[in-house]
């Protein structure tokens, strides 16, 4: 009964002086944290391990290595939530007495991790590392050179999700930034030889044959094979098939404001000044053209045609 008696008396005490709003004993990965107020807590968390959770991570993407800015990754410690749910009072009889005696009562860091923007950052990571492997035509003066695709590899963004998170909270709990070996998976091109062949044959090839015009009210302009084409063509693969690109700002610049004050009548009913978007449209027609009557179009004023 004395030993009892004893423990009440001891509970009784540790209960009259553990009264902080973060009970006395209290850490968080070993930082002691308690006997104070939550912004107190909070203060001694974040000298603590602020640092630890600012830390870049190294990522290792098939031998190339990139840094990782957690913040932008979405990766936090929440110093205010991991006090939050620290705080209040502790009625274990155990907690109790032991912080009259010096004992932990320890307390789970909260690490959100915001998986959408840990994935957008992931996925421009794998575009900066990763090596591109599909077949695409480029395009050079007077002529159109046929690329062919290769294996190549790629991030393998949801196994890598995971590793970066777990690889994040091990960084804030022990202090220490190992460099994480993210996986990789082996890709195959998505556009075939026979894709390839089929661009070449009906776009690139055609394309670059010779000049093509481009006709808006009074005012026309060239385009040709040896110089402006080169500029303002190329091929990216959509759905397994390669489709024709026009750089806009290749094609305004070469314009050279050949068509200023010339007005096209658009979808919207409005009259619009006839520009690049325009152009770039008439040259899909012109380009696939065998004769000179073929690769001249001319672009409609009135919306119609």
């Amino acid at each position: 009964m004395a030993v009892v008696a004893l423990l009440g008396i001891a509970y009784g005490a540790g209960l009259l002086l553990n009264h902080a709003e973060v009970p006395k004993g209290t850490t968080v990965l070993g930082v002691d944290i308690g006997g104070g107020t939550k912004e107190e807590a909070v203060t001694k968390l974040e000298a603590a391990l602020g640092e630890r959770a600012k830390t870049p991570l190294t990522l290792s993407v098939d031998g190339k290595e990139e840094k990782l800015d957690p913040e932008k990754a979405g990766l936090t410690l929440d110093s205010q939530e991991t006090v939050r749910g620290a705080a209040g009072s502790d009625y274990n009889p155990v907690s109790v007495i032991g912080s009259l005696f010096g004992g932990e009562r320890p307390a789970d860091p909260v690490i959100p991790v915001d998986e959408e923007k840990l994935g957008v950052a992931l996925s421009d990571l794998a575009g900066a590392s990763g090596s591109s492997n599909d077949a695409t035509i480029r395009f050079e003066p007077n002529k159109a050179i046929a690329v062919p695709g290769k294996p190549g590899k790629t991030l393998d963004a949801g196994q890598s999700l995971i590793s970066v998170r777990d690889a994040y909270r091990a960084q804030v709990q022990t202090g220490e930034a190992n460099v994480v070996e993210l996986p990789v998976t082996t890709s195959e091109p998505t556009i075939t030889q026979a894709e390839l062949d089929r661009a070449m044959r009906e776009f690139a090839q055609p394309a670059m044959s010779g000049l093509i015009t481009i006709k808006a009210g009074p005012k026309q302009i060239q385009f040709g094979p040896a110089r402006s084409l080169p500029q303002i063509l190329s091929m990216k693969p959509v759905d397994g098939r390669l489709v024709d690109v026009y750089d806009k700002k290749a094609i305004e610049t070469l314009l050279d404001g050949v068509f200023d004050g010339i007005m096209a009548v658009k979808a919207d009913g409005k009259k619009h000044q006839v520009g690049p978007d325009d152009v770039a449209q008439a040259m899909k027609t012109a380009l696939s053209g065998t004769t000179p009557a073929e690769r001249t179009v001319t672009i409609s004023l009135t919306g119609e045609g």
